[in-house]
């Protein structure tokens, strides 16, 4: 199960056309000596982890109607044995009655518990403490290779309004509580792992309390945030011709020649998708988790890539691997919106001289502006210009 959830929720997050095969299937097994039953190969397969057909015990469930009748004797078994009984439990086959309330109430045996947590501790910290990583280790290199961009010919000394004070008010609420919950969560994602060793469980459980608490709290920032800069900038996001001619100079990093660009260039095209897209889908998978059992997501998004991509994911998913799947899509999303935040907090800071200023003060060198963003700077004079002469 473990490789089916990881190989999920990778398929859904890149979409990629092509159908995997998870695991290594389990040779066919002769069950006639048990009458159908589970046998030691069954049971040394499932401990080798390779896949199994389960369908001989989930739909080997019993029938009622089997039973003698109310009048004759019941038999050694009746309709259901217990083992009938417990692999209709096991594999969520029956409507049981129960007197606990709320979601998930009818669920009485769910195995994703360790699959989920080996792949939350295994290859999710793995993979994108790495990513992390080595974005820092990248960017430090080129730093130290390329230097800091600087304003050729030096700064002008006159400055030009790029953003007003919503724009950097709307920016600063979706940095500053992405950063907070970017800490918070990896505090809770690694922290069994890295933390607990170092600060003892009990100082550990406080930090954790806390971060768990700003983490459901400063998520509505973020999401107002991220509503408030959609709308403010989308429209000067559409990608165009000119972003093309970027791209193919690279954005005029390796070399000395500026490419021209209005109020946002490719590469913040690229960025403001990034945030937009990821998280968007970070948010929907954070309510899921902030109201659990509450808005499924997963089952009907598997069957939207199923019949897009012919893939076989599962479409029939317990409450509790509908979380799951919503914990471990979080965690990965998140992981890699951190990656390119890390990246755009470099270039906007030590990175590029005079870039820290737009979002700063809201206003720019002019040099700086016609350097960068020449075409802008040209659409502000000449509205300028229009409004000096009226």
């Amino acid at each position: 199960m473990k490789r089916k959830l990881l190989g999920a929720v990778v398929l859904a997050l890149a979409t990629l056309v092509f159908n995997p095969v998870w695991a290594e299937e389990a040779p066919a097994v002769d069950r006639t000596s048990t009458g159908g039953a589970q046998t030691l190969e069954d049971i040394l397969a499932r401990q080798k982890q390779l896949e199994i057909d389960e369908s001989f015990r989930s739909e080997n469930l019993g029938n009622p109607a089997n039973a003698a009748p109310i009048s004759g004797r019941l038999g050694t078994l009746g309709g259901r044995s217990d083992s009938d009984i417990y692999r209709a439990i096991r594999f969520n086959k029956i409507d049981p009655s129960t007197q606990a309330r709320g979601p998930a109430a009818d669920v009485l045996i769910q195995d994703g518990g360790i699959p989920w947590y080996e792949l939350r501790e295994g290859p999710v910290i793995t993979y994108g403490g790495s990513a992390i990583l080595a974005i820092i280790a990248l960017l430090a290199v080129f730093y130290f290779v390329r230097g800091r961009i600087k304003i050729k010919g030096g700064p002008a000394g006159t400055t030009v309004e790029r953003f007003k004070a919503i724009e950097r008010f709307g920016h600063w609420l979706l940095a500053g509580s992405f950063v907070a919950l970017a800490l918070t969560g990896l505090i809770t994602l690694m922290g069994r792992s890295f933390l607990i060793p170092v600060m003892g469980p009990e100082a550990f459980a406080t930090l954790a309390a806390g971060s768990k608490w700003l983490h459901n709290n400063i998520a509505w920032a973020f999401m107002l945030g991220l509503v408030m800069t959609f709308f403010m900038w989308v429209a000067h996001n559409i990608p165009n011709k000119l972003d093309w001619q970027w791209l193919k100079v690279g954005g005029g990093i390796f070399t000395n020649a500026h490419p021209s660009a209005r109020k946002f260039n490719a590469g913040q095209k690229i960025v403001f998708w990034t945030v937009m897209l990821l998280g968007f889908s970070v948010s929907l998978s954070g309510l899921s988790l902030l109201f659990p059992f509450e808005i499924p997501m997963f089952a009907k998004t598997f069957g939207v890539v199923n019949s897009v991509l012919g893939t076989d994911l599962p479409t029939v998913l317990t409450p509790h691997e509908e979380m799951q799947y919503a914990n471990i899509w979080h965690s990965i999303v998140a992981f890699v919106l951190m990656v390119a935040i890390i990246a755009h907090i470099y270039i906007g800071s030590i990175g590029m001289e005079g870039a820290f200023d737009a979002m700063g003060n809201g206003k720019v060198d002019l040099e700086w502006a016609r350097q960068h963003h020449d075409l802008w700077v040209a659409e502000v004079k000449a509205k300028q210009g229009e409004g000096g002469s009226s």
